[in-house]
């Protein structure tokens, strides 16, 4: 895994809209470490239109959280069919898993993609609310990503101060140990990213 980089402010309107892999639908791209075919880590939106197949990315780990409509139906080709239902129910799967994504009583759905290959990073997914402070620490071999489902946030740290609303990212990373404080009203999905083979950064 390369170097986690710099902490950046990742806002909606900076969001790169791009075709699926394997052209089926859209979705709009947040984050990827490294940039190009070789990431191994991918954040993104999906606009999910009309049923569709999802491409298939073996190596890869994968996790979606329904953002907005009335609901997905997830029907896999072993046989499982599951249901993602508002406000914001998930499921993790295998990448290489064949799977169709099916709108619930008709488009548009929008989900949000986590995809990230473990045999480089690990990755654990939280929805929490926004009450006052949050700390995220991060190290070498821990960064944090920031998606903001709704109201307002500042992310702060030594050297850093943005602020996030309804829609934007953050990325929150640092050569070294660092404490970055988010701060708001509202509710966030925050992902853990740690090296392969190394202990969880502690976090509050």
């Amino acid at each position: 895994m390369p170097d986690f980089g710099p902490a950046r402010h990742l806002p909606a309107h900076h969001h790169t809209r791009e075709r699926w892999h394997n052209g089926a639908g859209w979705t709009r791209r947040i984050l990827r470490l490294p940039a190009g075919d070789g990431w191994a880590l991918s954040l993104s939106i999906a606009d999910i239109e009309e049923t569709a197949a999802y491409s298939c990315l073996p190596g890869v780990q994968r996790e979606q959280v329904l953002l907005s409509g009335d609901g997905l139906r997830l029907e896999f080709t072993d046989g499982e069919v599951a249901t993602l239902l508002p406000p914001h129910q998930r499921i993790r799967f295998a990448g290489d898993r064949g799977v169709t994504g099916v709108p619930l009583d008709g488009p548009p759905v929008r989900a949000f993609n986590a995809m990230w290959r473990p045999d480089m990073v690990d990755v654990t997914l939280l929805h929490r609310p926004l009450v006052g402070g949050m700390f995220c620490f991060c190290d070498v071999d821990t960064a944090w990503a920031v998606y903001l489902l709704g109201g307002s946030a500042r992310v702060s740290a030594e050297g850093e101060d943005f602020r996030l609303d309804g829609g934007d990212g953050a990325w929150l990373a640092a050569p070294g140990r660092r404490r970055f404080v988010l701060d708001g009203a509202g509710e966030a999905l925050l992902l853990r990213v740690q090296r392969t083979g190394t202990g969880l950064a502690p976090a509050q």
